[in-house]
């Protein structure tokens, strides 16, 4: 299946854990389903004109959620998504990142 570079990488993942990351050049992107380790770092090449050294690639289990309603307790489950930890070279940066 061939992609978009602007389909590949869905949203960056904004979290405590993912921008004490970036000051060791790693971010953290939510990507397509049906990504894999290579179209991510081209995708992330062409996107943001940068070195990709390592892509690590992690799909997020679903999860139960329920809350609590007028009319009882409510449940369900959240999507399952992909998430990829992208390591740039030592040169570079994704300015996103830094005004965060």
């Amino acid at each position: 299946m061939t992609l978009d570079p602007a389909q590949v990488v869905l949203r960056p993942v904004i979290s405590e854990k993912s921008l004490d990351q970036t000051q060791r050049r790693k971010y953290t992107f939510a990507v397509h389903d049906d990504a894999n380790k290579l179209q991510i770092k081209e995708a992330v090449e062409v996107l943001f004109k940068v070195t990709v050294v390592d892509v690590n690639v992690l799909t997020t289990k679903p999860k139960e959620k329920s809350r609590n309603r007028k009319r009882g307790r409510q449940r369900g489950w959240t999507s399952a998504w992909k998430k990829a930890v992208v390591t740039v070279g030592a040169s570079d940066k994704i300015e996103f990142f830094e005004g965060v």
